[in-house]
């Protein structure tokens, strides 16, 4: 599951905070400074299609993608953190409506740290729910299998 944890950002005048979108952060394949990517490259490193990464851009779950002078996408380190933080929001099953919502209130600032919480809070007590759902699950399926197990000796 995704951590959302606040450490803070270098500064002359004084820290502030920023989101770190995933638990550990993952190798890019360039470094900050050489991070543009094509919207091929990025389906290719994250798994998803072009016509999904539009979707994300035309329905607000990505906030603006920079373009080349020819008008090619181009995709930053920043964007394949929050593509992976959005793939972890998918796995949870959370509508995309909320995460639009989440992206939503990451764009208006940190006074929405608040909603942002309570949004992530709601999201990780159903996938509680979910988790003792499939361990229940789980339980059937081994008395099955050992059932099945007993009868085949």
């Amino acid at each position: 599951m995704t951590v959302m944890q606040t450490m803070p950002a270098a500064t002359e005048d004084k820290p502030s905070r920023t989101d770190i979108c995933s638990a550990a952060p993952r190798r890019h394949p360039r470094p900050d400074g050489q991070d543009r990517y094509t919207i091929s490259e990025v389906a290719a490193f994250t798994g998803l299609s072009a016509h999904t990464l539009r979707w994300y851009e035309r329905i607000g779950l990505m906030s603006h993608i920079d373009r080349s002078h020819t008008g090619q996408r181009r995709y930053t380190n920043r964007d394949l953190d929050w593509l992976d933080l959005v793939g972890k929001l998918r796995l949870t099953g959370m509508p995309v409506a909320d995460m639009v919502r989440y992206a939503e209130l990451v764009r208006q600032g940190d006074h929405t740290y608040g909603e942002r919480r309570e949004l992530l809070e709601a999201t990780r007590r159903d996938v509680l729910a979910r988790i003792t759902e499939l361990q229940d699950t789980l339980a059937v399926l081994d008395r099955k299998i050992g059932f099945y197990s007993e009868r085949a000796r």
